[in-house]
């Protein structure tokens, strides 16, 4: 289905949760790794993601203040930065951490990022990767800081299917 054209690289975006309840947005631009004329896209191998404190050495615990969940998505379509449901097409990656007041969990979010190898990737023909986070709590003048990190490479596509890639997130936009 896809070619790979490059070696293996990663894209790599830090947001900032700075209030309990309120999400946090950014975006990764792909304009330079995608094009419509090569049938050139992004083949996500893996996502990754990497829960932080206020500062790189606090721990998250300090930030949070308490007990909460932080949540994390990456989709390949702008969802107005709420966090989506898992069976939403446009959803590329996601990540839960719980801290119960005394120790860390993920139960809530098991399923690892990790597309398989060859052509077990996730295929993205959109300009940009839409990044939320949403921590349930965060104490004062702290911050909850999410690192995605997003292992890819490019693929160049057959006519048919770049067509079909995108009709696929023309369809998930609604």
């Amino acid at each position: 289905m896809s070619k790979k054209k490059t070696s293996t690289f990663y894209l790599t975006e830090r947001i900032d949760c700075t209030a309990a309840g309120t999400p946090a947005t950014a975006t990764i631009d792909l304009g330079a790794y995608v094009d419509v004329a090569d049938r050139q896209c992004i083949a996500i191998e893996a996502v990754d993601f990497i829960f932080q404190g206020t500062t790189a050495v606090e721990t998250v615990a300090t930030a949070m203040g308490g007990a909460g969940n932080v949540y994390a998505q990456v989709m390949d379509l702008n969802r107005g930065g709420t966090i989506q449901f898992a069976d939403d097409r446009a959803l590329v990656g996601s990540g839960t951490l719980t801290y119960t007041g005394s120790a860390y969990d993920h139960e809530t979010d098991m399923y690892p990022d990790v597309y398989g190898a060859r052509d077990g990737v996730r295929l993205v023909v959109n300009d940009q990767l839409y990044l939320t986070c949403l921590s349930t709590a965060v104490a004062s003048s702290k911050a909850v800081n999410v690192t995605v990190r997003v292992k890819a490479h490019v693929a160049s596509l057959t006519a048919k299917d770049w067509m079909a890639i995108a009709i696929q997130s023309t369809a998930a936009d609604n």
